[in-house]
């Protein structure tokens, strides 16, 4: 396993200059001291090389089909669906595997270590079962041991078409699982993780308040003790406003009231919400999962992220519908919708770090505790998820420390800057380009020329 030489490093214990990383056997950050003489590469910069908390692999290949108006002049997130179901009937377990492979490229490319697959296609069209009902999770694992990346594979609960328990419909019958059902789907899914490397786990995700019953979500809650929990709130106020009309509350304080949400769960979105939920989700240290890129995409709205940061909440990012797989601006569309909100610049720098150090010190910790990784940080014992950047170009200017970073996310040129990336200590990215980046994009613009205009 390699040793790293780094001229600057982002440790657990801050900057750190000229320093060896060295990586054992099982993956993880053996050692961080001094020894250059002994490394087997150089990198400029190291940063900890943050999970890409919420992905749902298969909505790479509508990316760019979506951008045009419907009959509906308030075109939204719902119109968006419903493109996204008619889309759903062509794909099949193949076209599944070879597109969760490209995103997994794109996303240790854009600097990401691992992926959080938020994973929902389970079933052929129609709702049709598999022999393993498990199939198309065994096909996303296939594609992350095929590209080296980092796995966090979370089966979803998804079990009616509203609050109001009407049946699934369409596209949907592909997401559906009665309880009975999913323990199987899960079972199988577990079994399918434990074949590739031991940094994969699974965690589960009731899909969202609307998408399963209150007992059901209690039940996921309850059978699965261990390991990450992650739904869908309050992302849109329609979803707000359904919630309301059938349990009388909203629904961050609906969750708040009656599962146990803590530090294993992670609110994907969590767009709308009062004062008192920002506050609550945060003092209950719940992840907020933002996807501020797809959010802005599908017109979302804002995070509280000004006021969940005040009462110390933990939040991580996500590329969801990877309509555009980029790290850096993911947090840099952050922190502007929060400049754009409040009219007000470097909003979550605090007294001792700089905006870009904030954002990505704090996106990285919240992945990992919502990808149950033990990693976010360039620590001994850490999972080596490691991201190199190189420093001495027009776009850094050979900038130490917390200008580096904020260089990165605001220059708007970090992406070039990368030169490798290291899952659990594979070494899956190189000179900027994934080791096996021809053959798997090859795969996938197969799949789109088979799959042609979908939409």
């Amino acid at each position: 396993m390699p040793n790293i030489a780094v001229k600057q490093a982002l440790t657990s214990e801050g900057w750190a200059r000229d320093v060896l990383i060295s990586i054992d056997a099982d993956g993880r950050i053996a050692r961080i001291g001094a020894g250059a003489e002994a490394a087997d590469c150089h990198v400029d910069i190291a940063l900890p090389a943050p999970a890409n908390l919420h992905s749902h692999t298969f909505q790479r290949a509508m990316a760019g089909l979506t951008e045009f108006r419907g009959p509906d002049p308030q075109d939204s997130f719902w119109t968006w669906r419903s493109l996204m179901y008619r889309f759903l009937d062509k794909l099949t377990p193949d076209h599944v595997e070879a597109i969760a492979a490209q995103v997994f490229l794109e996303s240790l490319e854009a600097g990401f270590g691992a992926v959080a697959e938020f994973h929902y296609l389970h079933h052929a069209p129609g709702g049709v079962t598999y022999d393993d009902i498990a199939e198309m999770g065994a096909r996303v694992v296939a594609a992350a041991v095929d590209t080296g990346a980092g796995l966090t594979l979370l089966p979803v609960l998804y079990s009616q078409g509203g609050c109001d328990g009407r049946p699934l419909v369409g596209g949907q019958l592909r997401f559906g699982n009665d309880p009975d059902s999913f323990a199987k789907l899960h079972a199988a899914s577990v079994s399918a993780v434990m074949s590739g490397p031991a940094d994969f786990r699974t965690g589960v995700a009731p899909h969202s308040l609307r998408a399963v019953t209150s007992d059901a979500l209690e039940m996921v809650a309850e059978e699965h003790p261990d390991g990450p929990v992650h739904i869908h709130l309050a992302e849109q106020v329609a979803e707000v406003d359904e919630v309301v009309a059938t349990y009388g509350v909203r629904p961050v304080k609906w969750l708040l009231e009656h599962t146990p949400a803590d530090g294993r769960w992670c609110a994907i979105h969590a767009t709308q919400m009062t004062a008192a939920e920002t506050a609550g989700l945060a003092t209950r240290g719940v992840v907020a999962g933002l996807c501020p890129i797809t959010e802005a995409n599908l017109g979302d709205g804002t995070f509280c992220g000004t006021a969940f940061r005040a009462a110390g909440g933990t939040f991580g990012v996500g590329s969801d519908s990877n309509v555009h797989v980029a790290l850096f601006e993911e947090l840099q569309a952050l922190e502007y919708s929060q400049r754009l909100r409040d009219r007000r610049r470097a909003a979550l720098a605090d007294a001792e770090r700089s905006t870009g150090r904030v954002l990505f010190e704090e996106a990285a910790r919240g992945g990992a505790q919502a990808a149950g990784r033990v990693a976010g940080t360039l620590a001994v014992g850490a999972q080596a998820d490691i991201l190199g950047v190189a420093a001495d170009n027009e776009w850094l200017c050979n900038r130490q420390g917390d200008a580096a970073l904020d260089s990165l996310i605001f220059g708007g040129h970090g992406r070039d800057c990368i030169t490798d990336v290291w899952s659990a200590g594979r070494h899956v990215v190189r000179d900027g380009r994934h080791i096996r980046r021809d053959e798997i994009t090859g795969r996938f613009r197969a799949v789109m020329d088979e799959l042609g205009q979908a939409i």
